[in-house]
């Protein structure tokens, strides 16, 4: 059995609206909240920097989680759990984790993953589809789940790590952040770690492969300062009021 999504329509689009649906329906999206003060002017730099590697608009959610997180869907849409901006210490971690995200969307990752996985999709959903709902819908469904675990392979991680990195030097924040993200993990909680960036007991070496691609492109990183002391601190309401998308 293979997948097959609407004829004439972008598959990722498609895939994108239909977890961007899937998403509302559940009531997770986030309408209105001060969180977005601090989200947009970053999401805004990294869109200005990232825009012309990719073929939709990119655009940023925030959403109400248990667990701090961000996720790439299809399409453009990156979703941003609330609480990770209670997680981060300062703009550029932030700007490290949506980089990262962005970059699995550059390179299609979600696309390939599905791809992969077609076959055991299709037996996943095969009967849902009998019933009637489209393709899309089946498939974001499915891959919602996926989204939210590690499904990417240690490589597929690391490549989105140093496109990140590129990206965030474009967009004018340190790539170090997200180097001082992975050392941050060390002393956390496995249940306030970020999921989407974890990858125990990997990180040291993601830490390394950045500092090498740091190390190889002086033009391009030797501005930014290692120490995070030099960072800005990322400030944040401690209870946001939140309207979610009806």
């Amino acid at each position: 059995m293979t997948l097959c999504l609407e004829q004439n329509q972008d598959p990722e689009a498609q895939i994108g609206q239909e977890v961007f649906n899937e998403l509302k329906a559940k009531a997770e999206i986030i309408e209105s909240s001060p969180l977005y003060d601090q989200l947009k002017p970053v999401a805004d730099a990294i869109t200005r920097a990232a825009q012309p590697r990719y073929n939709h608009p990119f655009k940023f959610y925030l959403v109400h989680e248990p667990q701090p997180n961000a996720f790439a869907a299809p399409g453009g849409n990156v979703y941003v759990v609330d609480s990770l901006l209670y997680f981060v210490k300062n703009t550029d971690e932030l700007a490290g984790t949506l980089c990262h995200e962005v970059s699995h969307t550059i390179h299609h990752d979600t696309m390939t993953l599905i791809e992969k996985q077609e076959k055991i999709l299709a037996r996943e959903v095969g009967a849902a589809i009998l019933l009637g709902p489209s393709t899309a819908h089946v498939l974001s469904i499915a891959l919602l789940g996926k989204l939210h675990s590690l499904s990417y392979d240690r490589d597929v991680e690391s490549r989105a790590d140093l496109t990140g990195s590129d990206v965030c030097a474009a967009a004018g924040y340190n790539p170090w952040g997200l180097v001082w993200l992975f050392q941050d993990f060390k002393d956390a909680k496995p249940e306030q770690v970020p999921q989407i960036l974890s990858d125990h007991p990997n990180d040291q070496n993601r830490i390394d492969a950045l500092e090498t691609h740091f190390r190889q492109n002086p033009s391009v990183f030797r501005r930014f300062n290692p120490d995070p002391k030099s960072a800005t601190p990322l400030a944040v309401p401690k209870k946001a009021p939140e309207v979610f998308l009806q």
